[in-house]
């Protein structure tokens, strides 16, 4: 059982060097390298057809977990602590807290300091959509947006695999994340040959994506608190009951229909991609105008639900340990 006290720590300092650095853009990171297999195998193996795309899941998925268990085992062959180092550092670059804040807060500040044309630039970064023509209203939309489904994708989920499947889990998770980023599209390239990798991201957010939304109504009813009137726990569980399934995607509108009903805005709607638009519901009631400070507002209900979730996902650690020693 002392492998689980070692896992809880490694867990820990990961969270916690990702809530300091986030993700430092002058080192190497695995998801950038992950990119380049997968834009590597895809090269090698694209065709318009469903059998290929099956075969890049398959050859990423076993590169990055085969990988991953080497260096890991690797590691705690060495020694506890390189052990422990090494697997909070994989949970680090699993996590994207601070980034996800940290890239949305530069649109913020580029609406303040350098105008719109800088922000839709920020902006286009974060998001998928066309942001040439957006306004400053399309603009903040769009970061609360993706502040509120990357709150599962790069938090709560990562996090969830990470405790229950340790290090090799949270990379599996993040690679079969960034294919369905990449190719996971459906247009007239990939619709076939991404059919897998977007069903696999479907699977496997499912669950966190559900239990991401609780943890937000939950950390809206925290804010309640002392949030001035501006979040809403009630109004956040009443918004994810009626609006969870206004998207295509099964889990996406999960988070983001808790997020639009802790804030009393109304997100989502209709969008360009590639230049071609895309109708789509709305998800929220809309209590007020959406302004820039949404994007903080945003932000608190990010850090509030990553900390809630880390500390559950700890005592869940020591509450299987503690089970061990009473029926093993």
């Amino acid at each position: 059982m002392e492998i689980l006290k070692y896992h809880a720590l490694a867990l820990t300092i990961g969270f916690v060097l990702d809530l300091i650095f986030g993700d430092p853009h002058s080192l190497p990171h695995p998801v950038r390298l992950i990119g380049k297999l997968i834009s590597f195998i895809e090269n090698k193996t694209y065709k318009d057809r469903k059998s290929s795309g099956f075969i890049l899941v398959v050859l990423v998925l076993f590169t990055v977990t085969a990988s991953t268990s080497l260096i890991v085992i690797t590691a705690y062959n060495l020694s506890i602590a390189t052990g422990i180092i090494v697997e909070g550092i994989i949970s680090f670059y699993c996590l994207a807290t601070k980034s996800l804040k940290d890239e949305s807060r530069a649109v913020y500040d580029a609406l303040y300091t350098s105008g719109i044309n800088e922000a839709r630039e920020k902006l286009s970064m974060i998001v998928g959509r066309d942001t040439d023509n957006l306004d400053e209203t399309e603009i903040i939309k769009a970061s609360v947006e993706t502040v509120a489904e990357n709150t599962s994708d790069g938090v709560i989920a990562p996090l969830i695999f990470l405790t229950f499947s340790g290090p090799v889990g949270g990379m599996f998770y993040k690679a079969a994340s960034t294919m369905d980023s990449m190719v996971g599209y459906k247009n007239d390239r990939y619709s076939q040959y991404g059919f897998f990798a977007a069903k696999l991201d479907d699977i496997l957010n499912f669950i966190p994506s559900r239990i991401s939304a609780l943890l937000i109504i939950i950390s809206s009813f925290l804010l309640c608190i002392n949030g001035k009137g501006m979040y809403d726990g009630k109004r956040a569980f009443r918004v994810f009951k009626s609006d969870r399934f206004n998207h295509k995607s099964p889990n996406s509108a999960q988070s983001e229909a808790a997020y639009a009903g802790a804030l009393g805005l109304k997100l989502a709607g209709g969008a360009y991609y590639f230049n071609k638009y895309v109708d789509k519901p709305y998800i929220g009631i809309e209590t007020r105008k959406i302004e820039r400070e949404d994007i903080l507002r945003s932000h608190k209900i990010l850090y509030v639900t990553s900390v809630l979730c880390e500390v559950l996902c700890t005592a869940a650690i020591f509450i299987i340990m503690k089970l061990n020693m009473i029926f093993l």
